[in-house]
């Protein structure tokens, strides 16, 4: 009879290291001590708008810090990263609160504490589209923001009074320095509780009124839209939109635009 040996047999025993918990509570603690390392180099890179995007942001802080890539666990999280960032802003700021509106994006904010200005928030989205070139045939005009502001001067000049439909001519495009892709979604995203449902719906609709307008909109999604009672604007903002794309176009600067807002909201307001 043939006796068969097991394969755990053949093997040599392997010796495993045993963790203690004071060698664990120490690899714990040097974790945490990167993770806010990390955290506190990420915050400063989007403080002084060196790296506007989160994620971004995050991954360039870690590879200095670290000297390499790093692994999952060294990762600060959102909400690690916001803290930092507004002890930056109590720190060089106070009371001020006017140089950093920042929110990190999705669920992770809601445990920080306080709540920025939204006017603050649009700045700080806004602001980065200086730095964003768009197509050089569909926008001839230069820079994001330029364009974002010629669409909002357009805007006003059609709807002075509509706080919403104004918001949503300014801020169409924010999504475009956080993810090009998608950028309709990284707005709305990042916008997230700081704009009304109709602006929401301004914004995330815009492209298919550029669809409409070029006949390429299949016929459900055209029902869809004009079955809404912000039909008509919703075409003026697409027509905005494309028309804000002039080269020396006279816009206001991004903090009177805002201004404007503001006072709106005060005057108009609930």
């Amino acid at each position: 009879m043939r006796t068969v040996v097991g394969l755990s047999a053949c093997l040599p025993r392997l010796s495993i290291p045993r963790v203690s918990a004071a060698q664990g509570a120490a690899l714990s603690m040097k974790n945490n001590q990167t993770r806010r390392r990390i955290a506190s180099e990420a915050a400063r890179l989007m403080y002084h708008r060196e790296e506007p995007a989160l994620f971004r942001a995050r991954m360039k802080a870690a590879r200095r810090v670290l000297r390499d890539e790093p692994r999952r666990s060294e990762l600060p999280n959102d909400r690690e990263i916001g803290e930092c960032i507004h002890s930056l802003v109590e720190r060089y700021e106070g009371d001020r609160r006017t140089g950093f509106p920042y929110r990190p994006v999705g669920p992770a904010w809601a445990g920080a504490q306080g709540r920025p200005d939204r006017f603050h928030v649009y700045r700080w989205l806004l602001q980065p589209l200086e730095t964003v070139k768009g197509n050089a045939e569909r926008h001839p005009e230069g820079d994001l923001l330029y364009h974002s502001l010629q669409v909002f001067e357009l805007a006003r000049d059609e709807r002075p009074y509509d706080e919403e439909f104004l918001l949503a001519a300014l801020l169409h495009d924010v999504g475009k320095a956080i993810d090009r892709r998608e950028h309709t979604g990284a707005a709305l995203d990042a916008l997230d509780g700081f704009i009304t449902p109709r602006t929401t719906w301004f914004i995330e609709h815009h492209e298919a009124a550029h669809a409409h307008l070029d006949g390429t909109l299949g016929v459900r999604s055209r029902r869809r839209l004009a079955a809404s009672d912000d039909y008509e604007e919703l075409l003026l903002l697409a027509e905005c939109d494309r028309a804000g794309r002039a080269r020396g176009a006279p816009v206001p600067d991004l903090l009177d635009a805002l201004d404007y807002l503001r006072r709106l909201a005060a005057e108009c307001g609930p």
